[in-house]
Parts: C-alpha cells; sequence; structure tokens
C-alpha cells in the first residue's frame, strides 16, 4: 500500500478504500472503523501527496463537528473516537449523492456561472453530484435522481432539510472563531430503524471537504491551500482545530 498505514492500523478486514480514508470491519454488526489517512489529493486525485499529520487533524475537527451536530438533532454516522486516526461509526447504505451547500461564490461554480470568487450568494445554495469518481463526480439535477431512483422523494426532501440545518449549525460555530464557512460537501446514508430507515449523516466534515477563509483577512484555512499551491496547509488545518479549541498538541500515537 502507498500511504502511511504501518503503524495502529485496525486489525479487521477492509472493506473499502477512499482517496482520504479506509473503513475496516467494526467490532459489532453494523459498525465500521474510519481510518482517518494523511494522503492528500486534488482534481480527482491527479495531483497526491502525503501531508504528515493531516489525517489526524480532520479526525478531530470532524469528530467536533459531528458531535456539535448530534446535540443540535442531527443523526450521524459518528460513535467514538477509538485512537486519533480511527473513529468508530455506523454502517450504513451510502446514497450515491454528493451534496453541496455554497454560501459564498467560490471553485467550480464560480468557473460554471462567472461569478466573482467571494461573493455572497443571495441564500445558501444546495447542489448535488453524482458520486462516481470515474465520471468525476458530475453535477446532477433532482430529477436525474428521481429518474435514476438513487433517492427517494421523501429521503431527498430529508437530505435538503438536514444540509439546511447542518449549514446553519456550522455557519456559526465557525463565525465565533473568526472563520467564514465559504461552501463544504455532505454525503448521507440509510441506517435501519424501528420505523423502517432513516437518513443520517455520514463520511467526515473537515477543511479536507469544506472552504474555509479567515473572515478578516479572506485567508484560505483549507484544501484550496494544496489545490492551488500556496503552501502551509497543515499550519492552516492546525490553526482551525486550535480556534475551535481542540488540543494543539495533537500526536499521531
Amino acid at each position: 500500500m502507498s500511504h502511511d498505514m504501518s503503524h495502529d492500523t485496525p486489525k479487521g478486514r477492509q472493506i473499502y478504500e477512499g482517496k482520504a480514508k479506509v473503513l475496516f470491519e467494526g467490532p459489532e454488526p453494523g459498525t465500521l472503523i474510519q481510518y482517518f489517512k494523511d494522503d492528500t489529493t486534488a482534481f480527482n486525485a491527479e495531483k497526491h501527496e502525503i501531508m504528515a499529520g493531516k489525517g489526524v487533524l480532520n479526525l478531530r475537527i470532524s469528530e467536533y463537528i459531528f458531535s456539535r451536530l448530534e446535540a443540535s438533532g442531527v443523526p450521524t454516522h459518528f460513535i467514538e473516537t477509538l485512537s486519533p486516526r480511527e473513529q468508530l461509526v455506523r454502517q450504513a447504505e451510502i446514497i450515491p449523492l454528493e451534496v453541496v451547500m455554497r454560501n459564498v461564490a467560490a471553485g467550480s461554480l464560480v468557473k460554471r456561472l462567472g461569478l466573482n470568487e467571494g461573493e455572497t450568494l443571495p441564500r445558501p445554495l444546495v447542489e448535488f453530484y453524482y458520486k462516481d469518481d470515474a465520471l468525476g463526480d458530475p453535477l446532477i439535477s433532482e430529477d436525474h435522481i428521481a429518474v435514476f431512483g438513487w433517492c427517494s422523494a421523501d429521503e431527498l426532501a430529508e437530505i435538503v432539510t438536514l444540509a439546511r440545518k447542518i449549514n446553519d449549525c456550522m455557519v456559526e460555530i465557525f463565525e465565533k472563531v473568526g472563520i467564514r464557512l465559504v461552501d463544504f460537501k455532505l454525503e448521507f446514508g440509510r441506517v435501519a430503524d424501528d420505523m423502517g430507515q432513516k437518513i443520517i449523516l455520514a463520511d467526515e466534515i473537515s477543511p479536507d471537504s469544506c472552504r474555509l477563509w479567515d473572515i478578516e483577512s479572506n485567508e484560505k484555512m483549507d484544501k484550496d491551500r494544496f489545490r492551488q499551491n500556496l503552501g502551509g496547509m497543515v499550519d492552516a488545518y492546525q490553526q482551525v482545530a486550535e480556534r475551535l479549541g481542540l488540543a494543539s498538541d495533537i500526536k499521531d500515537n
């Protein structure tokens, strides 16, 4: 394997390896261990580097945000943190959508619609992308989702409601520490419950999956530092963690 899993690798069977995480069988049925790698990719993995310490920071930031969201009534897959790189999570049937919430024009939205980067949108925008690396995760409409049956109309309504609630909660979390939440990506899954199935938030929320700018300087504190060769990406992630009040002595042990 090409990445940094020589130590503290979970013992269970590997289920799936993504660009930034690996999923292993969990200790109980219906659970998984989500392992955060230091691999950093951009442009659908055309650009790839190992950034020492990134996985540990992403886990800490994601754990904090997921815990805050749970406390606000958003159901998530997060159960507990097992080590600096491992989380115990609920196994969900992942819906093949990337749900992007945008508050400020940046990234592909600027390119597609000719907007100015940094322009505040009239209201938060929800976009859907089909989750398929081979196709480059293309932008899709609600009707694509309905026609191809990727989720039901009720599930999609629930996903949009949750995405907007998550956005409101996260805007507040970051604003309080001087960070502007520009946009971010979410993934959702289905889990069985007493009523049949319910939708929960899955994956991670970290500077890998969000655009975060310093409110005063507009300095980028997210993966755009890697995409745009700005340098200092892990330092920026560390600063996000510290501003959120997470320990500055994060060690990989």
